[in-house]
């Protein structure tokens, strides 16, 4: 066991020999930290917290109350190998949050990005790869290899099926089951989840110039209504593209899945 001499470290928590706890790191009642677990500098667990496994959470995260970070995944299929959860930085998780970590046939590895925010209740499965900036809202549950990039909104009790992905900037709404990859920048919404538009907002946040946000809403046009395949329009809009955003969608839309895509109706 190596904990930093300045360490805040409960006496009712209990810490594995052989876990690492970094310099500043706070450990509150009745935590359990196990053998593996690597805290980087200023993490913060809350009470209650458990984190097992070859777990890394990175600098100033902060885990609340009652969330298990680590445990083995849900899958049937895992035997005990060796596998890891890798957080990043400055994430912000909740209470009753879970998050396990790969198997052996999904690289090994699940992995979050920094400056997240998992609101209570949230599930992130085995060899899921989440982003920055991602925000999951109360009770999202993401499957097993999923990919989700930077800067997604994902709403309230909504589902995200096993090995979708789901492109930068996208938002999807609440109470949404989504069950094939959702483009850059999408905007899902129904209770089986329909690419129904662009993030405008959120384009608009980030400070998107208005040229781009114009091209943007031309190739949704044009994936929507243009001639041929959906994978065709896109091959398409990438060859005559301008606009980086959209050679994005082109390049998300023609990368290799092992799910079909959510359509512009």
């Amino acid at each position: 066991m190596a904990v930093s001499p300045d360490a805040q470290v409960h006496a009712s928590a209990v810490i594995e020999d052989g876990a690492q706890i970094g310099a500043g790191c706070i450990v509150g009642p009745f935590c359990v930290v196990g053998s593996e677990v690597v805290l980087k500098d200023r993490v913060e667990l809350k009470s209650h917290v458990v984190v097992t496994g070859n777990t890394e959470i990175g600098e100033e995260t902060v885990v609340f109350s009652f969330a298990v970070i680590g445990e083995i995944p849900q899958d049937l299929k895992f035997n005990g190998e060796a596998s890891r959860l890798v957080i990043g930085k400055r994430n912000r998780i909740r209470e009753h949050v879970t998050m396990n970590p790969g198997t052996e046939g999904g690289g090994g590895v699940t992995k979050i990005g920094d400056d997240g925010l998992f609101m209570a209740g949230c599930h992130v499965a085995h060899d899921a790869q989440i982003g920055d900036r991602v925000i999951l809202v109360n009770s999202v549950a993401v499957a097993g290899h999923c990919i989700i990039e930077e800067d997604v909104i994902v709403g309230g009790l909504s589902g995200i099926h096993q090995f979708v992905r789901i492109g930068r900037g996208a938002i999807i709404g609440a109470v949404c089951m989504v069950t094939n990859d959702v483009i850059p920048y999408g905007l899902v919404q129904g209770p089986r989840g329909k690419l129904d538009g662009l993030n405008l907002v959120g384009l608009k946040r980030r400070g998107v110039s208005r040229p781009d946000i114009s091209a943007l809403r031309a190739a949704f046009q044009s994936l929507a209504q243009g001639e041929g395949s959906f994978t065709e329009r896109a091959k398409r809009l990438g060859d005559d593209a301008d606009s980086d955003y959209v050679k994005e969608i082109a390049s998300f839309i023609l990368g290799d899945s092992d799910r079909s895509f959510l359509t512009p109706e």
